[in-house]
């Protein structure tokens, strides 16, 4: 009976220190796997997003990540998946999110922020008075 609990707490802390490490992930060779890499990056980056007090910033930097992972998960459809309908509506996915990315993304660029919803500069404005 303990023997899951701690197989599962070792898995969560691999995949965590795999994504924390910033290496590049390797490409995806069955749909499993790439649905799995991007399901980590989105809630990853959610979960940051939503981290703001802001709640209008909050929303935003969340719901980019949101739709960044949307688009992900429909160009694994187009990639690997066979029928006709999914594959339409993953194209219609990727068109209404790109542009819905878009409007998050300037909107949080215009607030001086990033896509997580921390400051631009935020480096640059440390090292300004040095």
């Amino acid at each position: 009976m303990l023997v899951l609990p701690v197989f599962a707490a070792h898995a969560d802390e691999a995949k965590a220190q795999d994504h924390a490490a910033h290496v590049p992930v390797p490409a995806a060779n069955t749909a499993r796997s790439a649905y799995d890499q991007s399901m980590v990056r989105m809630h990853d980056d959610m979960m940051r997003g939503i981290a703001h007090d802001d709640a209008d910033v909050a929303f935003a930097a969340g719901m980019l990540a949101h739709h960044v992972g949307a688009v992900e998960m429909a160009r694994i459809e187009l990639q690997y998946g066979k029928d006709a309908i999914l594959r339409k509506l993953a194209e219609e996915v990727i068109r209404a999110q790109e542009a819905e990315i878009a409007l998050l993304t300037s909107w949080l660029h215009e607030k001086g922020l990033s896509a997580d919803g921390s400051a631009l500069h935020k480096a640059a404005d440390a090292h300004a008075g040095h």
